[in-house]
């Protein structure tokens, strides 16, 4: 049985003959949309992936046609072999327990200085107004370059490399913490003085919950930061830990010993900014819902 579809002409085109509206979608026409959003809900979660695969059909082709040296671009297969002994012989584990130990000092230690800065600064316009300046300029020097003046300070052990991790965190969690501070809404800062709340009541029951995502923010921008840095510490001065791995295997021309330690490193990295991600969508699940609409 045949369903007759009903043209009905346009009332801006009443005087074009032959003008008419579009029918109305048949049910042909809804299977198709919704096969189509089906499969776009299906590949977005690919589409990241398509560049990194790319680059890796493209690092296989190069060394399996020998477009590149193997001695400057080793295959996949030598790499992933390299990288299987390295953990099978437990070298990869040390190397790794180094770097996250130093790491995790150093970025705890820049985080609680860069919350307790940010929000003092965020708290105090006078102490914003002296220190903030200051602070802008100093954060311009690379890591690299305090690395001679706390060498001397310190010397090459351990504590060097704290400080600098620490110094590379504490930059972007200062900050965040005092933009957080600073655009807590108007609307629910002037409910706070309707009514009557202290200073006290207002910067822990208002300000801070509101600044949560910022800090949040901020720590994700920290840890980037400090793992980085560690990297660039390791590079420099360091007898183990992943960024000594990759200047080991520079210095003995092994390079896929330095490019089995570089996946080690972003695939760890790429993990924990994936964890924070995750902790950070479920703590702010209630503050995005309470705070959105306010913003």
């Amino acid at each position: 049985m045949k369903t007759a579809v009903i043209a009905t002409p346009v009332a801006n085109q009443a005087s074009i003959p032959g003008a008419y509206t579009t029918p109305a979608l048949t049910t042909t026409d809804s299977t198709i949309s919704r096969t189509r959003l089906i499969l776009a809900r299906a590949l977005n979660p690919v589409l990241p992936w398509l560049f990194p695969l790319a680059l890796f059909a493209l690092w296989y082709q190069g060394a399996e046609h020998g477009w590149i040296s193997a001695q400057v671009l080793p295959s996949p297969a030598f790499v992933g072999e390299t990288l299987a002994d390295l953990a099978r012989s437990g070298d990869l584990w040390l190397h790794v327990q180094a770097s996250m130990l130093r790491v995790g000092v150093g970025f705890a230690v820049g985080a609680l200085l860069g919350l307790a800065l940010g929000t003092a600064m965020g708290l105090w316009r006078g102490l914003e107004a002296y220190i903030l300046p200051s602070f802008n300029a100093l954060v311009q020097i690379p890591v690299l370059a305090w690395l001679p003046f706390v060498l001397m300070l310190v010397g090459i052990g351990e504590p060097l490399k704290f400080i600098l991790i620490a110094k590379a965190a504490l930059v972007p969690v200062t900050l965040n913490t005092l933009q957080g501070f600073r655009q807590t809404p108007d609307t629910l800062l002037e409910v706070a003085r309707a009514y009557g709340f202290t200073r006290r009541q207002t910067v822990f029951d208002v300000v801070l919950p509101a600044a949560v995502p910022t800090l949040f923010t901020g720590l994700r921008l920290g840890f980037t930061k400090a793992w980085l840095s560690l990297v660039v510490v390791e590079l420099v001065a360091s007898s183990e830990g992943l960024g000594y791995l990759i200047v080991y295997g520079r210095q003995l021309f092994q390079l896929d010993l330095v490019m089995a330690a570089v996946i080690v490193v972003g695939a760890i990295g790429y993990a924990i900014d994936r964890g924070l991600d995750l902790l950070e969508s479920r703590v702010l699940r209630g503050q995005r819902a309470t705070y959105g609409g306010a913003r």
